[in-house]
């Protein structure tokens, strides 16, 4: 599914194939997309974005219409598909760009931040927390709505044979239940996502996906976190307002451990930010890179 406004194209780094859409002209803005999803995920926010930035929307690897970059977890540590985002960036002439993600996305723009501090000149995260903020968080309770993070985390290939067993039916729970706006993801894209992920090899890319941050991302994050790495960037942070239920931390105190120039977004929806509130996000990223 092409993004409207935007062209279709693949390119070769390090050997790998990744597929994008871009467009537009102006500031370099990278956008990266989350689970359960492929870069379809930014439909409503990329085409007015290109108004004022030249965009590059790709699907991560392992995603979509990517290649993973390795077998096993090591190929999605974060540093590493960080680093692979930049060599595409870089492929297509932007040695200095923004990046903002959503979910998954966000933790690799959150690396590419950390890591390259002179290449990432704004950070956008959408309704996620760095990886060792969130294993902390999950106690109690609070573990049994994000039991995902310790299914697919699993070591063994029980997590791919039981979604084998039937992937729309689990990736579906996800479309359907972290969604509060109706019709955020209409029929056609919820198709798009579920004939995506279904395929054995993205469910076993979403699995090492998921090993990398439990058995990798999270000490590299721990590290920086002891040396006092700071993000040195203007950084944006949004998150859906949890309505009643309280959530059990507060991303604003957070991320402000991490960010010194934060901006925050707090948005009366579910954890599908740029499909429920493309219009506010899309304001917001433009806030965050203009400044």
């Amino acid at each position: 599914m092409p993004l409207p406004g935007l062209h279709t194209a693949t390119s070769a780094i390090e050997g790998r194939r990744i597929a994008f859409d871009t467009g537009g002209s102006g500031p370099p803005v990278l956008l990266l997309h989350g689970f359960p999803q492929t870069r379809v995920t930014w439909r409503e926010v990329a085409p007015r974005l290109i108004r004022r930035f030249e965009v590059v929307c790709p699907d991560l690897p392992g995603y979509g219409d990517s290649d993973r970059l390795a077998n096993g977890p090591e190929g999605f540590a974060k540093t590493r598909v960080a680093e692979h985002m930049v060599g595409l960036m870089r492929s297509l002439g932007h040695d200095r760009f923004a990046v903002v993600g959503h979910d998954r996305g966000a933790l690799v723009a959150f690396r590419a931040a950390l890591d390259h501090p002179e290449i990432v000149s704004h950070l956008g995260v959408l309704d996620v927390l760095p990886t060792v903020d969130n294993w902390a968080a999950l106690h109690g309770a609070n573990g049994v709505f994000a039991f995902h993070l310790y299914l697919l985390a699993q070591p063994s290939d029980l997590p791919e044979r039981m979604i084998g067993a039937d992937p729309d039916a689990f990736f579906g729970h996800f479309l359907d239940t972290w969604t509060k706006q109706a019709g955020a993801i209409p029929p056609e894209v919820r198709a798009h996502y579920l004939s995506a992920m279904r395929r054995p090899e993205v469910i076993r890319a979403v699995c090492d996906d998921y090993r990398a941050s439990a058995f990798i991302d999270s000490a590299h994050d721990e590290a920086d976190q002891r040396a006092g790495h700071r993000l040195k960037m203007p950084v944006l942070a949004a998150w859906q307002d949890p309505g009643d239920t309280p959530l059990p931390f507060d991303p604003a105190q957070i991320w402000s451990t991490w960010a010194h120039d934060l901006l925050t977004l707090v948005e009366p929806c579910g954890h599908f930010l740029p499909e429920e509130r493309p219009h506010q996000i899309t304001d917001a990223i433009t806030e965050l890179v203009i400044r």
